[in-house]
C-alpha cells in the first residue's frame, strides 16, 4: 500500500473520479470471484436481514468511498506529501474518536500524542494558510471506517466485497456515462493502461486480505508499529520519486506527529507489556476460583 502512489499514477490522463470508479467495480469482482472459489456465499442472506447491518455496510461503503477518493486525487494531484500526513494522523484521530463516541478513557501518554498531533495541525496551517483538508479528510474517513468497521466484525474478503457491491452500480452507471459521451479512457489509451484499471481491483484486494491474516498472526504491537511503514513509503515516493517540497514548517509539523507517534506506540507497548506480565498471576486465582 506503500506504493500506491506509483500505481495511481500510472493511470493517468484517468480522473480521480474514473479511477475511483474502476476501483470499486473491480474490487468487487475480484471478491466476488473470490468468495465464489471459496464457496462463500450464504452470509450475504443472512447480512440483507439485518438492516442495522446493512445500514451499517452503506456508512462504510460511503467512508471508504470518500477516502479512497481522497487518496487519488491527492496523488495525481502533486500532493503526495499530504497524503502521508493524512495517515500519520489516522491513529491519533482513532484514539480521539473512541473518547467522543466509545467514551473511552485516555491514559496520560495518549493525551500528550493527541497534543502533540492537534500541534501539528495546528503549525502545518500556518504555513499552508489554510488546514491541511486532503490529509484531514483522509484521516477522518478512514478513522471514521476503522470504527464502524469494528461493528460489523466481518472478515476481510467479505467486508470488502459488501461495500463495494454497495458502490458497484453507481460506479458502473458512471463508467458507461463516460464511455457513452466519449470521455473515459478505459479502453482508448492503451491496452496496458486498460490492465491497470482493472488491475486496480487486485491491488486493493490483495493488501487488506494479507493485513488480514498478519493481524491473526503478530502481536498487536507489532501491527501497530508495522503501519507506520505505509505513510513512511509514501512520503519518500512524494520527496525522492516525485520531487515534491517539505517547507520548514510542513518538516515541523511532520516531526510533531512523529512525536506524538513516537509516544502513543510506547504507551501500546508498556500496556501490552503489563497485560501480559499480570496474566500468569492472574490464571492461578481463576483456576482456584472455578475449583471451588
Amino acid at each position: 500500500m506503500g506504493l500506491f502512489p506509483i500505481y495511481w499514477k500510472l493511470l493517468r490522463p484517468a480522473g480521480a473520479v474514473e479511477i475511483l470508479a474502476n476501483r470499486i467495480l473491480w474490487s468487487a469482482v475480484c471478491c466476488a470471484l473470490l468468495l465464489v472459489i471459496l464457496r462463500q456465499w450464504r452470509w450475504i442472506a443472512g447480512v440483507l436481514r439485518r438492516p442495522r447491518t446493512v445500514a451499517k455496510l452503506v456508512t462504510a461503503a460511503g467512508l471508504i468511498a470518500v477516502n479512497w477518493g481522497t487518496y487519488i486525487y491527492g496523488v495525481n494531484s502533486g500532493h503526495v506529501v499530504e497524503t502521508a500526513l493524512g495517515y500519520f494522523i489516522n491513529p491519533l484521530v482513532s484514539i480521539l474518536l473512541g473518547v467522543v463516541i466509545l467514551r473511552e478513557r485516555l491514559r496520560r501518554l495518549q493525551w500528550v500524542a493527541i497534543a502533540f498531533g492537534v500541534a501539528a495541525v495546528v503549525v502545518i496551517t500556518v504555513d499552508y494558510g489554510r488546514p491541511p483538508w486532503i490529509a484531514l479528510t483522509l484521516a477522518a474517513s478512514f478513522g471514521l471506517y476503522g470504527l464502524t468497521k469494528k461493528t460489523l466484525r466481518l472478515p476481510a474478503a467479505r467486508g470488502l466485497f459488501a461495500e463495494s457491491a454497495v458502490l458497484a452500480l453507481p460506479a458502473a452507471g458512471y463508467l458507461g456515462y463516460l464511455s457513452a459521451t466519449g470521455t473515459g479512457t478505459f479502453g482508448t489509451v492503451s491496452v496496458g493502461h486498460t490492465m491497470l484499471l482493472v488491475g486496480g481491483g487486485l491491488v486493493t484486494m490483495v493488501p487488506l486480505l494479507s493485513f488480514a491474516s498478519a493481524a491473526n498472526r503478530l502481536p498487536l504491537t507489532s501491527i501497530g508499529v508495522l503501519q507506520y511503514l505505509t505513510p513512511t513509503m509514501q512520503l519518500c515516493c512524494g520527496l525522492i520519486l516525485y520531487g515534491e517540497p517539505m517547507p520548514p514548517a510542513e518538516l515541523a509539523g511532520f516531526v510533531l506527529v512523529w512525536i506524538a507517534l513516537v509516544v502513543f506506540t510506547a504507551d501500546l507497548v508498556h500496556r501490552t507489556r503489563r497485560t501480559v506480565a499480570a496474566a500468569p498471576r492472574e490464571a492461578p486465582r481463576l483456576s482456584t476460583t472455578s475449583d471451588r
